[in-house]
């Protein structure tokens, strides 16, 4: 079972095919910052002057920000931190959580603040990217200018409309494109590096640093704040490293992305060493030649399409794995693709997106007023990285503490001082990711609170142990019935008491069914379960007086939790006395009436108001866990005093 798991879950397809298709769907956001980037630099809210100088340090800047981070930082040293295969956020979570040591606790409030800002960052990167491809229209002719925001609005809408009839048609070919538009802009800068090498002293890092001397605290902190747009996208390395694989992830970037990224900025800055006119301040579209210019914006827009999909499928695996990990309200999940349990379509989380993307649009109207919202996010996500790397070599790759901060503290503080620089773009939106962040921070605390105070609130009422209820129901009056009853922790022992439910469905009836099977769901702190995917433990077993049997059943949090098939195959072996048909089970659940204990705080009864309403958002646990569609279910309401 276990090797099966393993190929099931592998990154599936050749090294050149895994290669390909990671250069759309890792590298898509990051390869298209290009359009972007240097603009905000000279012409944006930095506003630093295209001097000879100045063009030097700033391509420096970006060229060496690249490779620190994305080279460096997160292809030679975060996506060996790797969670059974994956990456991620939710996966750096999972490994810290495995220890209750100092500090752990915090570092796992970072990483949730981390996993909110990337929702941010989700909103705002199809704005912004697919905004600044087809701004390329106002080049090919000033009569496009009005027709800018509508057709980003109307590409934007399909792009989200089509999410619900899935992608896999579609995300064939991702990376053919992306790697045309590679090879585009890598040529297009090659030609002007060639026609002004003098930009080549860019290479030189002191020149980024004289730069950043010379332009004093004020203008470093927005220069900062502008480069940093060069490597957003940066963390979908480590995020897709389960779809890909770490090998094909470095290859696509060693072999293309990293030198047409190179070439890119160096022809922009050579473009800008050569004086020529900058059209509409975009010197991304002013270094393409005319008769290429409406092919280029069409590419453009291809691949900024192909990022902001890569990104809101992004989304979609990131809020499962909160939900499985109990850090978020179950939303309803659609499997877009039988085959692969990996593509699914989260209606929810699609159409916040959509909302989001479309007022930003509306409201910010151009690439460069939107860039100033652009970066708080994504510098914030990569200092928690940073952080939680200290913890992963310490516990999990031995290393001492010297050499911990010899590599992770110099990262850090690059990041920092992005994170501060862009802090300055606050007023000017950068409240947008900020808030958005802060908000699904708050919600994922609050649900894993009340998630946990509800369980104490349930577990502390009145019931029989298991002991008792086996004697109980060798004298009592049977019906036969097959009862399936959820339970909220395990139960191993006679001594264990059974749930609330059961008291209150004897005191009821009076009755029993001749079969009880207790059902307990565990979600792991790992993407995958590898060994026993259930335990059955039998208190009553006989052809008279039927059955109490408990089951404990596991999964991780990258894994579809269909309760509901498992069952099935324990009833279809006769490893618990179940009909192998559905129809003939009842589901009992309960689901619990939270209400403040007597004496709770104010703060307390707030955050039990916002939990009540995340319960109404949330779906079920029984349809999440795919009950339902064929077992017949019973639900029962108890209070609870929360505290």
């Amino acid at each position: 079972m276990e090797a099966q798991d393993r190929e099931h879950h592998a990154p599936r397809g050749g090294i050149v095919t895994l290669t390909v298709g990671a250069m759309g769907v890792v590298y898509g956001d990051i390869g298209t910052s290009p359009l972007y980037a240097v603009n905000e630099i000279f012409f944006g809210h930095s506003g630093v002057a295209p001097t000879p100088d100045n063009i030097i340090g700033c391509i420096s800047l970006v060229l060496w920000t690249i490779t620190l981070v994305v080279l460096f930082k997160y292809l030679l040293f975060v996506l060996r931190a790797d969670n059974d295969g994956e990456g991620g956020t939710f996966a750096l979570y999972g490994l810290v959580h495995k220890y209750k040591r100092r500090g752990i606790g915090f570092l796992l409030w970072l990483l949730m603040l981390a996993a909110g800002l990337l929702f941010g960052e989700g909103i705002i990167t199809p704005a912004i990217s697919v905004l600044s491809a087809v701004e390329g229209l106002e080049i090919v002719t000033p009569a496009f200018d009005r027709f800018v925001v509508p057709l980003t609005l109307a590409i934007l809408t399909a792009l989200f409309v089509i999410q619900r009839h899935g992608t896999a048609k579609v995300g064939t070919v991702f990376g053919p494109i992306i790697l045309c538009w590679f090879s585009a802009i890598g040529v297009l800068g090659a030609m002007q590096v060639a026609k002004h090498p003098e930009i080549l002293a860019a290479v030189n890092p002191l020149r980024g640093l004289g730069t950043l001397h010379a332009l004093g605290l004020g203008g470093t902190m927005r220069l900062l704040g502008a480069v940093v747009l060069a490597i957003t996208g940066g963390e979908a390395l480590y995020a897709d490293m389960g779809h890909f694989g770490r090998r094909p992830i470095r290859l696509s970037w060693l072999s293309l992305v990293y030198p047409a990224l190179l070439a890119s900025y160096l022809g922009q800055g050579a473009y800008l060493l050569g004086g020529e006119p900058v059209a509409h301040k975009n010197v991304f579209y002013s270094v393409v030649p005319t008769a290429a210019l409406v092919p280029m914006v069409v590419l453009a827009t291809c691949a900024t399409v192909i990022a902001s999909q890569a990104l809101i499928s992004g989304a979609f695996s990131l809020a499962t794995q909160a939900m499985a990990l109990g850090l978020f309200p179950r939303l309803h999940v659609v499997q877009t693709h039988q085959a692969h349990a990996g593509q699914i379509y989260v209606p929810f989380i699609n159409w916040a997106l959509f909302a989001g993307c479309i007022s930003l649009v509306v409201s910010f109207r151009s690439s460069t007023n939107l860039a100033a919202a652009y970066g708080l996010s994504v510098s914030g996500v990569m200092l928690t990285t940073s952080i939680a790397m200290t913890a992963v070599a310490r516990l999990y790759w031995h290393w001492r503490w010297p050499v911990t901060l010899l590599v992770f503290a110099p990262l850090a503080f690059v990041d920092a001082s992005f994170l501060t620089a862009n802090s300055l773009k606050f007023l000017d939106g950068g409240y947008i990711p900020l808030s958005l962040g802060v908000l699904l921070f708050v919600v994922m605390t609050t649900w894993r609170w009340g998630r946990k105070a509800t369980f104490a609130a349930y577990s502390g009422k009145r019931t029989m142990t298991i002991k008792e209820l086996v004697a109980i129901k060798e004298t009592a009056s049977l019906f036969d019935r097959n009862a399936v009853i959820m339970v909220p922790k395990p139960l191993r022992s006679e001594n264990d008491n059974s749930p609330a439910l059961m008291q209150l469905l004897w005191d009821r009836w009076g009755i029993l069914p001749k079969n009880l099977i207790f059902v307990e769901v565990v979600h792991k702190k790992v993407p995958y379960v590898h060994d026993a995917r259930y335990r059955v433990t039998v208190f009553q077993r006989s052809p008279a007086r039927g059955c109490i049997v408990s089951v404990t059943v596991v999964f991780g949090f990258m894994e579809e939790p269909n309760v509901e098939r498992v069952l099935e195959g324990l009833a279809g072996h006769h490893e618990i006395d179940l009909p192998a048909d559905p129809h003939k089970w009842i589901v009992h659940v309960s689901q619990e009436n939270a209400m403040p204990a007597k004496d709770a705080s104010a703060f307390a009864r707030a955050r039990l108001r916002l939990f009540s309403l995340l319960r109404q958002v949330s779906t079920p646990a029984y349809y999440y866990y795919r009950l339902g569609n064929e077992v017949q279910l019973s639900t029962e309401i108890m209070p609870v005093r929360v505290r």
